[in-house]
């Protein structure tokens, strides 16, 4: 594909696409580097898949790969995942592995919520890896196929996909360096004046030989917030009250200066002044900031001084004058973080982030960057230059409060020319990657519900989504996309919003859209990974509902141990308080058609299962031990193909009893885990040659659920065995220490009587297979009892058995009465439905049918 100029009969094509952004189409166009960037829609996509992709026919494809199920430890401190900052980014180097697993070179690559996009900086670097990277990809034995990948990346922000894009670019190094330059060199010819400071020693001014004043220049200077004592209304300096040089720490307590009172900072109110704001031509109030501090250099020498009378004047000076430059002249929107600067310092508009010296350094440096390379340097040092660069002891002064627009009350002002050069140098390891980069990521600007993308031609998806209301992207991008000049639309934003309307049941709907669109483009019996992060349960069930909705089945499911850095897997809706990693796969179409096409019968159970089986991970080892693989276990079969049936609308074949005794009928069993006859020996060489014991997991005991899982644990052979009640009971009410909130916890001996038999020794033991048939039929007739008795009841149900709300939903379910499943379920406490990722399909899905 060639290089092209984008027109506006290219972007009549897909004006009308869901998500186009807000912005004009001479702003549009010279933003976009067509074909493989548009900051719209990419009306090229198609001819990107032509050239590079592989048209998929089941009848010759023989694609097969298990879930991704081995260990990962990548930092964040790579230099080329440094050269941008961005909201929420996934180091590239842990995406490669995901891509080197399920992929080939020349494979095409999808992520629709790529953000700086690092899913195309690693399917380009999977044909240079980094030496060290290699040998311990190679040290592992996997198979993999270095080279090459092609990857299409969008999003639906502007500033995202322009900073994936300059991620992605191949790039003239020579160019590059002349081009940033020249843009310094520019700048500093015109700035430099606004950056001096009168060299101070003791006090005096120093003079030079010549008898000229010794002028040093400013690496930064130290701004604070001024505000009035509660109790004598008299001004003060925060700075001077409150931060404690000598100790290199801010006091949390401290004294008014005019009659001694002892204060804390949210006591005061911040004292105010009215300026004269030039960029929109009108008198303003804001918060009164008074420069504090100079930091300076003469040579490779730093010093610091107090501001003096010329610099007051010279400020003052520079807020007097009109700025010869382009400066965006943008409101900030209604939002749940443009609030905060608003309320705080009086900040309506983007341009006031910056003091009136910065403002000017780097409209002026907008002007003179004559290419989207050199405005990718600004963008990335655009947050370091405004008032959100907060201070900090001990020198950890960072750019803002990370997912806010938070403006602090002791702030840095930075000289331009200094952040500059350091970015440059920064971007080394970028740029020499780059110049090996070939034209193999074409990058989007648009709502991913709503892609260009065609039909089943991606060969594998990476994905880190939003995750509900933990950040607010078009807000806080609000300050790079105003300089860029295009605006992401955010009618279609997949977040959690209340100034845009949005709760859970928005975000889920939108998610939705984003999961079918992504089934929709992924070849049949290819694999999605998503990385997920959230401490909602609720936020995690509304993710895994709308990938199950979409058709994606889930095979495996991860958390990543920040601590540890590896990944332990889990099947426990307490484990959203970590990070996440899902894998799913599309079914192939013959199964699908199958499915529909014996739609009720017990055929479309077994043939899930096999297929699933044949899905999910044949031997996870940790270390020299094996994993137990949650997802082979009776009970998450059962959920999965319940799941599904109902997820396609369909009727789901079997009961839990005759599901639970044809596995043993029709599969080969291992450590309580189901196997299809040709997975069988690869499992049993591993356990011989493992350690005799398996890995255990911890189980939370919050609920009937997790006490039944947590005995079943206890009572398995390879743990304690069978157990009496006295030797239970101790250990039961160690662990069951924090009770959900609404459960009704039955006693030990009602759990133990309903799910377990009990020997001639009256120690309690787990059926087999041939008794637990009829020990389940007995206990959901008794769960059915009580489920009916909330029935019957009236009012908010305050306390119930969750297990007998699961087992009545799934008798409605079966009986089709759905609006009695919405009517108990709206006597439920919101959060308990959220939260349980059954109960939620039974409910949403229920209400749609009524």
């Amino acid at each position: 594909m060639e290089r092209r100029k984008l027109t506006k009969e290219d972007i009549d094509k897909v004006r009308n696409i869901e998500g186009f952004p807000i912005g004009s189409d001479e702003d549009i166009i010279a933003l976009s580097d067509a074909p493989f960037y548009t900051a719209c829609p990419n009306p090229f996509i198609e001819d990107f898949i032509k050239e590079y992709g592989t048209p998929y026919d089941e009848a010759t494809d023989d694609y097969h790969r298990e879930p991704f199920a081995a260990d990962v430890s990548e930092g964040k401190n790579d230099p080329i995942y440094m050269a941008h900052s961005y909201h929420t980014k996934v180091p590239y180097k842990a995406i490669m592995r995901y891509i080197l697993h399920y992929t080939e070179p020349g494979d095409i690559i999808f992520d629709g919520f790529c953000g700086t996009g690092m899913t195309g900086v690693a399917a380009q670097m999977c044909a240079i890896p980094d030496p060290q990277f290699r040998v311990a990809i190679e040290s592992k034995k996997n198979t993999v196929k270095w080279g090459v990948r092609k990857a299409i990346v969008s999003d639906i922000s502007t500033a995202a996909s322009f900073i994936a894009y300059n991620y992605n670019r191949h790039l003239d190094a020579d160019a590059f360096y002349m081009d940033a330059q020249k843009m310094l060199k520019d700048v500093t010819h015109e700035c430099q004046w606004m950056y001096e400071t009168n060299h101070i020693i003791n006090g005096e001014k120093q003079i030079s030989i010549t008898g000229e004043p010794i002028k040093g220049n400013i690496t930064y200077t130290i701004w604070s917030d001024v505000l009035t004592c509660p109790n004598c209304s008299e001004e003060f300096t925060y700075w001077d009250v409150a931060v404690d040089l000598e100790k290199d720490t801010v006091l949390r307590k401290f004294h008014c200066p005019h009659c001694d009172s002892e204060l804390v900072k949210r006591d005061c109110k911040r004292a105010n002044t009215t300026i004269f704001d030039d960029v929109i031509g009108k008198s303003i109030i804001v918060a009164k900031q008074l420069p504090v501090s100079i930091h300076y250099t003469i040579g490779k020498q730093r010093f610091i001084k107090l501001p003096d009378k010329e610099d007051i004047a010279l400020i003052e000076k520079i807020n007097s004058m009109k700025i010869p430059h382009n400066i965006p002249v943008a409101l900030l929107p209604e939002g749940d973080n443009t609030a905060q600067p608003k309320a705080s310092h009086g900040v309506y508009y983007v341009h006031q982030f910056f003091t009136k010296r910065n403002l000017w350094a780097c409209a002026a440096a907008y002007d003179y960057s004559k290419n989207n390379r050199t405005k990718f340097i600004l963008t990335a040092i655009m947050k370091i230059m405004t008032k959100m660069y907060r201070y900090a002891p001990h020198g950890k002064c960072t750019a803002g409060m990370p997912g806010t627009l938070y403006l602090p009350s002791v702030t840095h002002e930075y000289s331009i020319f200094d952040v500059i050069k350091r970015r440059i140098g920064i971007y080394k390891d970028l740029v020499d990657a780059e110049t090996q980069f070939g034209d193999n990521v074409i990058v989007s600007c648009n709502d991913l519900s709503h892609t260009t993308v065609p039909s089943n031609c991606i060969d594998y998806i990476f994905s880190d989504p939003p995750f509900g209301g933990n950040l607010n992207y078009s807000e806080l991008n609000y300050i790079w996309e105003s300089w860029l000049k295009v605006i992401t639309n955010n009618s279609d934003e997949a977040i959690m919003n209340k100034t845009q309307k949005k709760g859970l049941y928005e975000y889920q709907s939108i998610m939705e859209k984003c999961f079918k669109e992504y089934f929709r483009v992924l070849k049949p019996g290819r694999w999605i990974t998503i990385e997920f992060h959230n401490s909602q349960n609720s936020i995690w069930n509304a993710i895994q509902e709308g990938i199950q909705k979409a058709g994606f089945v889930v095979a495996d499911v991860r958390t990543l141990d920040k601590k540890q850095a590896s990944f332990k897997q889990t099947t426990t809706a307490t484990a959203v308080k970590q990070d996440l990693v899902i894998s799913a796969y599309k079914p192939r179409d013959s199964f699908r058609n199958d499915v529909f096409l014996h739609a009720g019968s017990e055929e479309t159970a077994w043939a899930f299962i096999r297929q699933h089986l044949n899905n999910i991970p044949v031997v996870v080892m940790s270390g020299n031990k094996l994993e137990i693989v949650s997802e082979r276990q009776a009970y998450l079969l059962f959920d999965r193909m319940v799941a599904y049936h109902i997820m396609q609308g369909i009727p789901v074949p079997l009961d839990a009893t005759d599901f639970y005794r044809g596995l043993d009928e029709k599969f080969l069993k291992r450590d309580n885990m189901y196997f299809l006859p040709e997975q069988v020996n690869e499992y049993d060489a591993a356990r011989i040659k493992s350690d005799v014991e398996n890995v255990q997991f911890d189980l939370f005991v919050t609920n009937e659920k997790s006490a039944i899982s947590w005995l079943y644990q206890q009572l398995d052979e390879k743990v304690c065995g069978p157990q009496t009640y006295a030797e239970l009971q101790p250990k039961f009410m160690q662990e069951v220490k924090t009770v959900d909130k609404y459960e009704q916890m039955p006693e030990l001996a009602v759990l133990l009587e309903e799910n377990f038999l009990q020997d001639e020794n009256g120690r309690w033991y787990i059926p087999d297979v041939t008794k637990e048939g009829d020990l389940l039929k007995l206990r959901e007739k008794n769960l059915w009892k009580e489920f009916e008795g909330y029935m019957n009841s009236r009012g908010k149900l305050k306390l119930f058995r969750s297990e007998a709300i699961r087992v009545g939903f799934s008798r409605l379910w079966k009986e089709k009465n759905y609006k009695a499943i919405v009517d108990i379920a709206e006597r439920l406490p919101e959060k308990i439905v959220q939260e349980d990722p059954n109960l939620l399909m039974y409910y949403d899905i229920s209400l749609g049918r009524i």
